[in-house]
């Protein structure tokens, strides 16, 4: 007899329209091996519902009328630390696609960006990666960061780090990966963050993959 499946990726969807949000959650329901354990209609309160339900992603909008943004609610929620589990990932979904409103919201934590354009099925393998940490594009997000600077030289040991910060590694797993000290791969960091112009581990995966950086 085979035991039970994976547990499902728990989602917290914040979008200040109430319609939307219920299609959000009528389509998610519908997905195999994901489940809504929540709603918020702005930032304060999807803040404070990540807190409480603990959603493995938060699928959140970036205009939510009054009170604090998308990109406000995104950096409180990436920031918050518990003794026992890590905050939750955060899944842009939103109708703009500036370069401004990309990198802010990478820039606050986000670990994808995805536009409400995009077919079902793309959104459930986004909220599917987001859960593991990888890095989601819309693919007009991605093509246009195609015309960005030419990509900055990174060495081997860089481009092996940025490998397993993909793969959603944390420092101790990817010293143990690597065979390098949590205090070396610190150091690398450092510099990729230098280089990639970011400051946040999504962030460095975000460029990584925007200008091909990763094999």
């Amino acid at each position: 007899m085979t035991g039970p499946g994976p547990a499902p990726v728990r989602v917290l969807i914040c979008d200040d329209h109430a319609v939307v949000r219920a299609g959000l959650r009528a389509l998610l329901d519908s997905a195999e091996g994901i489940a809504v354990a929540g709603e918020a209609a702005g930032g304060e309160e999807a803040v404070a519902m990540a807190a409480k339900l603990r959603p493995d992603v938060v699928l959140m909008d970036l205009q939510l009328g009054p009170g604090i943004d998308g990109v406000a609610a995104t950096a409180r929620i990436t920031a918050a630390t518990a003794s026992d589990t890590a905050p939750p990932r955060v899944l842009v979904l939103t109708t703009y696609d500036t370069d401004a409103d990309v990198s802010r919201a990478i820039g606050a934590g986000a670990t994808g960006y995805l536009l409400k354009a995009e077919r079902p099925e793309e959104l459930f393998a986004a909220v599917h990666a987001a859960a593991r940490g990888r890095t989601t594009l819309s693919a007009p997000v991605a093509r246009r960061a195609t015309t960005a600077p030419a990509a900055p030289a990174l060495t081997p040991r860089e481009r092996d780090i940025l490998a397993q910060l993909a793969h959603g590694l944390g420092n101790r797993e990817i010293a143990r990966a690597l065979f390098i000290s949590e205090a070396t791969v610190k150091t690398h960091l450092g510099r990729i963050y230098a280089k990639l112009g970011v400051d946040t581990r999504a962030g460095a995966v975000a460029v990584a993959k925007e200008r091909r950086l990763l094999g």
